[in-house]
């Protein structure tokens, strides 16, 4: 009896000092999250931050845990490309794009001939991002920005990410209570991150104002824009499906890219490049077995599931796609929605 209560009156100190060994952790966690905030904040003023976007956008902020976790298990690089593939390229969002590009035919039009970029890739990136502008998230950008900021694993990155939010907010492009965004803090239809927005975001409407959360034509030439920066050329697509010779593997190391540093890293999954007359030299064919196109495009072959799954050839223009977002998966989207537009 006496060995009961002194096991439970252990196991209760056990419990208790483990309490209070949590709050201890917690507490020495909130300290030096306000250290580093407090920071962040005489950063903000120093860089020409006025007071009343301080006061409201990082006075008081506290991290999102879930953005963390979102952080690390994104779809792109979790999910396969069949996987990614289906839930993307709905028929919903087939028809929907379709409907979109009717409705707003005169409007992306004048944005596609003005950046050149054809409207079907557009309206792509406007329903893979955001379906159509009708989910741009609903996250407060500057903390989920914060959150990442604060966490190590790409702190640097996230905190540039921060403060050129707080510029949009100081250029009152719009107000803080509306610069709700995605959990990376990615923003409005075109969902782009800050940086972007202040090198990319476009002013097509003539109001003054940077719009990529309500102005279509501030999203469409903003998407445009994007795209034309990242050497977007409007006189080829992005590429196609594929049937590889029968003794590609074989060869592959002969198309293997060197090691080197890539501005996105998925590139390196991707053959060299060479002219499309060298892959059809190499025995590669489109995927009905019939002799590739005819010209002087330059591709490289990727092989989104590896060695089991579909192989693509893709041009130019899918390495601007990357540059809008860094992953495989994502860019096939882009090109696979499109193309379904095609007509429309």
């Amino acid at each position: 009896m006496q060995f009961a209560r002194f096991a439970a009156g252990s196991v209760l100190l056990a419990l208790l000092s483990l309490a209070v060994s949590s709050f201890a952790v917690a507490q020495e966690t909130q300290i030096e999250f306000q250290q580093w905030l407090d920071a962040v904040i005489q950063e903000a003023r120093e860089r020409g931050i006025r007071e009343d976007i301080i006061d409201e956008a990082l006075t008081g902020v506290t991290p999102i845990p879930q953005v963390v976790s979102n952080d690390r298990n994104q779809a792109e690089f979790t999910e396969t490309f069949e996987q990614y593939l289906d839930k993307r390229v709905t028929q919903w969002r087939i028809d929907t794009g379709r409907t979109r590009l009717r409705e707003n035919r005169e409007l992306l039009q004048q944005v596609g001939e003005h950046y050149g970029v054809e409207p079907r890739f557009i309206v792509a990136f406007w329903g893979i991002e955001t379906n159509f502008g009708s989910f741009t998230g609903g996250t407060d950008v500057i903390r989920a920005l914060v959150t990442l900021a604060y966490d190590p694993r790409r702190a640097a990155y996230f905190r540039r990410e921060l403060f050129s939010a707080l510029d949009i907010l100081n250029q009152g492009h719009i107000s803080h209570a509306q610069m709700k965004g995605s959990w990376a803090g990615a923003m409005g239809q075109s969902q782009f991150m800050p940086s972007s927005f202040l090198e990319f975001a476009q002013d097509f409407d003539g109001d003054g104002r940077r719009d990529i959360w309500n102005s279509k034509a501030d999203v469409f030439a903003s998407i445009a824009q994007y795209l034309k920066a990242a050497q977007w050329r409007n006189d080829q697509t992005w590429g196609r499906e594929v049937k590889l010779p029968a003794d590609y593997f074989q060869r592959a190391e002969q198309w293997a890219q060197e090691p080197t540093e890539y501005s996105c890293s998925v590139l390196r999954r991707h053959t060299i490049q060479m002219p499309l007359k060298d892959w059809q030299a190499a025995g590669v064919r489109r995927a009905d077995g019939s002799d590739l196109p005819v010209n002087d495009f330059m591709a490289s072959i990727v092989l989104p599931d590896g060695e089991g799954g579909r192989a693509f050839i893709t041009y130019d223009n899918f390495r601007s796609i990357l540059k809008y977002n860094c992953a495989n998966n994502y860019a096939l989207a882009v090109g696979h929605l499109a193309d379904r537009f095609i007509g429309y």
